[in-house]
């Protein structure tokens, strides 16, 4: 098979996690929950995640790193946990559901809500977020990088929008968490949500959050911590006041290991050939009749997603194909992230999005080009 779905889930993972995950769940115990060796092995585990996270985001303070199940849980939890009724909010059309979905329940409860569109190149105006802000705006929330037309955006530049008028910025890091550089102090990213399953090559059922500066976030979920047993509420310590019950520890175990794996290679290794391989295969089919192909490719910041369409053929059609005909495996549809599709009128008809990875190979993406120009005969 020919994988390049790697914008839904990492496919190829390193041998080291694999054996890193048996290892845990051979030797591992609850996290925190006692000082006999299987506990101690799993904390140790856990903690030794949590700083190579902290080295990774460069937040310098691995107390601030809370873990998650994926990128859903802490949107979930930064969105819920800091917004109130009568707060503003402002966000971009470029964004999954897991931030759209949290925003519109919280816009059901008084939050106001204001969405900045893109251009007809996917990009976004950077001073229309300055001039959207308000008296009781209080998050900025963004994509790092657009899960279907891979564009990214310059979140430093957000970021300093954000500082200058006192605001909290949140940022999806799904797509970009792995390989990108993010820096969240020099960024002025106050929280940093990401998923450990996609471009940091770990197990699924891993992601977390890097909570830059003190910020007020109400625990999503409740429960048991392993300290402070007799207090009604959860502890007010980061990151157990946002870490009830018990841990993936098994699963962080893997998430380690392919941290280790990253660091290994080097961040700007992976980034450049990622876009050297997206950019070879939009280069050989951007000029072939009726494929029409989404997003900025104008800049070398972007994610490796190449989202296309052949006529007005069903996206769902064209991928099934692919994969029945060649055993290629692409995304249709609309990649749970409905007001990008709904600007590029694509709602009914989708886009196939091919996302590439390190591991991928130009011989793969040869056989993706002849596919496509083969089905255009």
């Amino acid at each position: 098979m020919i994988y390049f779905d790697n914008a839904a889930t990492s496919y190829y993972k390193p041998e080291k996690m694999f054996d890193a995950v048996l290892f845990a769940m051979k030797n591992s115990g609850n996290a925190g929950r006692g000082i006999h060796s299987p506990s101690m092995s799993a904390s140790n585990t856990v903690y030794d995640c949590r700083l190579k996270l902290s080295k990774l985001f460069s937040s310098n303070d691995i107390d601030t790193v809370v873990f998650t199940n994926n990128s859903t849980e802490s949107l979930n939890i930064a969105i819920k946990g800091v917004l109130k009724p009568g707060d503003h909010v402002i966000t971009t059309n470029l964004e999954h559901n897991a931030v759209l979905r949290p925003l519109y329940e919280m816009e059901e409860l008084g939050v106001e809500l204001t969405i900045i569109k893109c251009d007809k190149n996917g990009n976004i105006n950077y001073n229309e977020i300055e001039n959207k802000i308000k008296k009781n705006t209080k998050v900025i929330i963004t994509t790092h990088g657009s899960n279907v037309i891979g564009n990214v955006l310059d979140i430093q530049k957000i970021g300093e929008i954000s500082k200058k008028n006192n605001l909290i910025y949140i940022v999806d890091a799904s797509q970009t968490a792995g390989v990108f550089e993010i820096d969240v102090k020099n960024m002025n990213i106050d929280i940093l949500c990401f998923t450990g399953h996609k471009s940091l090559l770990g197990p699924q059922g891993t992601g977390g959050m890097i909570i830059n500066n003190k910020i007020d976030i109400k625990p999503l979920k409740s429960g048991g911590t392993g300290i402070k047993t007799f207090d009604k509420k959860m502890p007010n310590e980061l990151p157990t006041h946002l870490e009830a019950g018990t841990l993936n520890s098994h699963g962080i175990a893997g998430l380690s290991a392919s941290i280790d794996y990253i660091n290994e290679i080097g961040l700007n290794n992976i980034k450049n050939k990622e876009y050297n391989l997206m950019k070879y295969f939009y280069d050989n089919i951007k000029d072939i009749k009726c494929v029409k192909i989404y997003g900025d490719f104008e800049t070398k910041e972007r994610c490796a997603i190449v989202s296309l369409n052949i006529l007005d053929y069903d996206s769902g059609k064209i991928s099934d194909y692919l994969y029945d005909k060649y055993d290629i495996a692409t995304r249709p549809k609309g990649h749970c992230a409905p007001l990008i599709h709904e600007f590029y009128r694509t709602k009914e008809q989708g886009m196939v999005r091919f996302s590439f990875c390190y591991e991928n190979t130009y011989e793969e993406i040869d056989i993706a080009i002849k596919a496509i120009k083969q089905i255009l005969e």
